[in-house]
């Protein structure tokens, strides 16, 4: 008699084993696709149905946002999935050049990548955020091939859950992005790091001139950027009057409370007040560019070229690290990040003739805790060994921090196996 066929549930979970997720999304670093940081793309209120339009002062660029009645627009909240779509594909490209729009993820990882909490209600809201990223429609010229030109699109194309219906659990979401913001991201040199702690600010203006401030003064080394009040609102697309806004960015000056950076308020008592934005790395507390030195008359100021920039100096040696150093290391990576006998210090040979092949004296105390009461029921000596041998083969994706990815290889591999522990 032929077998029958496997349940529904039974296929989506052996779809989703297919599916080689990233190590650890603990440490991915936080990427931003920078066409969307300075212009009005997302709503900075939380219901929003109004459309928005932006035509740049030149008349060269156009952004047209609508919202769907029954869903409303994507929020500047909303943006987090999208930072954290940017940062996936960005450390997979990394690793292989075989991407694809169409991405499985599971909620918690987002959620835990953007500072978000994972309950039930969480996740409702996150299920509300892919359906207004859906929902909503956005027209314009940005990366468009010549003026006349076009693109619509809404930010993702469809978004599904995968379950397991035997279990009654979510494997995964699974995500197609707009081929707009797909097409770039994979241009490496059109995103930019965002700092963690962005995602603990509240505000939608707040937020919006973190991004902002983020893409103008990123390249600008110390002379920062300093742009008008009012040519602020018309990229914000907020809907304040101008006198709110300015009351708005003037109170966030004050506070000079921005991730990475410093803003101060210029011209403040002028009809026409300026915000002076720089990289905190950058300012180091020297307060105001100074005002630019009087032309005499007859004359004309000479043409300024673009100011190089310099990384600052750093005093941290870890920073470098030899060819030798790295052969080192990669070859303790391959024997699970131990030092040989031959390598240890006379000290060291002295206290354990032999390197540790035990979970407890490798992992550090805390992670190993963690790991044992999260994740009850495993052998850590057999799966540390199966994870050195991994990291062994994918050098690549050598960990800065070997505990750490190691519990996230145990929650991985727990979620998927743990059916399969002896029921005590």
């Amino acid at each position: 008699m032929a077998e029958s066929p496997p349940s529904l549930g039974r296929q989506v979970q052996l779809s989703f084993e297919m599916f080689t997720p990233l190590p650890d999304f603990g440490d991915i670093s936080l990427r931003d696709y920078q066409e969307t940081m300075q212009r009005p793309f997302f709503s900075l209120a939380k219901k929003r149905v109004k459309p928005i339009e932006y035509l740049s002062p030149n008349g060269q660029v156009s952004v047209h946002v609508s919202a769907n009645p029954h869903y409303g627009m994507a929020t500047i909240w909303d943006a987090d999935i999208m930072i954290f779509f940017a940062s996936y594909l960005n450390e997979q490209r990394q690793r292989s050049n075989d991407l694809s729009p169409t991405i499985r993820v599971h909620p918690a990882d987002i959620m835990k990548l953007i500072r978000r909490d994972t309950s039930g209600r969480a996740y409702e809201r996150l299920r509300d955020a892919l359906d207004r990223l859906q929902a909503t429609t956005i027209k314009t010229n940005v990366c468009a091939k010549g003026k006349s030109r076009e693109v619509t699109f809404s930010w993702i194309d469809s978004w599904t859950q995968l379950i397991d219906e035997r279990r009654n659990k979510v494997l995964c979401i699974e995500v197609t992005l707009a081929k707009w913001f797909f097409d770039g991201v994979l241009d490496q040199k059109s995103v930019l790091s965002v700092d963690p702690a962005y995602f603990d600010l509240k505000g939608g203006i707040e937020r919006w001139l973190y991004r902002a401030a983020r893409k103008h003064a990123g390249g600008n080394g110390p002379d920062g950027f300093t742009i008008s009040f009012d040519t602020l609102l018309q990229k914000s697309g907020s809907e304040q009057s101008l006198a709110k806004f300015k009351a708005s960015l003037m109170a966030i000056a004050r506070a000079d409370a921005l991730p990475e950076l410093h803003i101060e308020v210029r011209d403040e008592k002028s009809a026409n007040p300026k915000l002076w934005m720089v990289m905190r790395k950058e300012w180091q507390g020297r307060g105001k560019p100074p005002s630019p030195t009087p032309i005499p008359s007859g004359q004309r100021r000479a043409k300024r070229g673009p100011v190089p920039y310099t990384p600052p100096p750093t005093n941290d040696e870890t920073d470098l690290v030899s060819a030798e150093e790295m052969a080192a290391l990669v070859a303790d990576t391959a024997r699970g990040f131990r030092v040989t006998e031959a390598r240890a210090s006379p000290a060291a040979r002295a206290s354990a003739r032999r390197p540790s092949n035990k979970a407890h004296d490798v992992i550090d105390p805390e992670t190993y805790q963690a790991i044992r009461r999260d994740f009850p029921g495993w052998d850590l000596d057999v799966l540390m060994a199966r994870f050195d041998s991994y990291i062994a083969q994918n050098l690549s994706q050598l960990p800065p921090n070997y505990s750490k990815r190691f519990y996230f290889f145990m929650k991985s591999h727990h979620q998927r196996n743990k059916h399969n522990l002896p029921q005590g």
